[in-house]
């Protein structure tokens, strides 16, 4: 961890975020980390992630709107999860659900705040179930400090997005955002409904939202009110 450390000091560009995230996993002896920066709007934005297991659990959080990096976000505090298969239904109905199709079965949140400030969510993921050790939790939240502070002192975590993608502030789900304005103008709904749109939409279909926000946005899907596919042409074929 020291050298992660020592990694995260010396670079000054938010891609090398993704280097970063890679060596605190083997670090942490996790499969994954995320990092989830807090927008100017108030929300969680992906920026960083290690590996493709962990930015799908994380499109699910983000589709669903719940999990545990939504609540610790929420509440300042760590969302433990040792094992996803047993979650309970009444703390995250549709996450209980999609949990036993998962690789992800481990999930770790460690808020990145600063007093009353909220600047974002550190999350590890492992594909087995169990614990992290006392020192692993002493490390990560270590780790969670410094991305802290690092995104401060480049003033990151007010994100305001979307980004022009490819840019060093670039969001990954910047083309959710594309989405949510076309569908916004396509029905005349507030941005909040149609964002929830896609979400359903996403949900009902069984891909991830950022598929479903890029066909929407290449102009292979258009919505119609109901949330479903079949909107004015042209439109993409749904697997059921």
């Amino acid at each position: 961890m020291v050298e992660v450390l020592r990694l995260l000091q010396d670079s000054d560009e938010s891609t090398d975020l993704f280097d970063v995230s890679a060596a605190g996993a083997d670090a942490l002896a996790v499969d994954g980390l995320a990092v989830s920066l807090v927008t100017a709007a108030g929300t969680s934005e992906l920026v960083c992630c290690s590996d493709e297991s962990t930015r799908r659990f994380e499109d699910l959080q983000f589709t669903l709107g719940e999990g545990p990096g939504p609540d610790a976000l929420r509440t300042g505090a760590l969302v433990w999860v040792p094992d996803l298969a047993k979650v309970r239904a009444q703390d995250w109905p549709a996450l209980a659900m999609e949990a036993p199709a998962l690789s992800a079965r481990a999930v770790f949140c460690f808020p990145m705040t600063i007093g009353a400030i909220k600047v974002g969510v550190l999350t590890a993921v492992r594909r087995t179930p169990g614990p992290l050790t006392s020192q692993q939790g002493d490390d990560a939240l270590i780790l969670a400090a410094a991305l802290t502070a690092r995104c401060l002192g480049s003033g990151e975590p007010r994100l305001d997005p979307p980004d022009p993608a490819g840019s060093p502030h670039s969001l990954l789900h910047a083309v959710v955002h594309q989405a949510t304005g076309m569908l916004s103008v396509q029905l005349a709904l507030p941005l909040p409904q149609a964002l929830l749109r896609l979400r359903a939409h996403a949900y009902s279909s069984g891909r991830s939202i950022t598929d479903i926000s890029q066909d929407v946005v290449d102009r292979r899907l258009r919505l119609d009110h109901n949330g479903n596919g079949d909107g004015t042409p042209p439109t993409v074929v749904e697997k059921d």
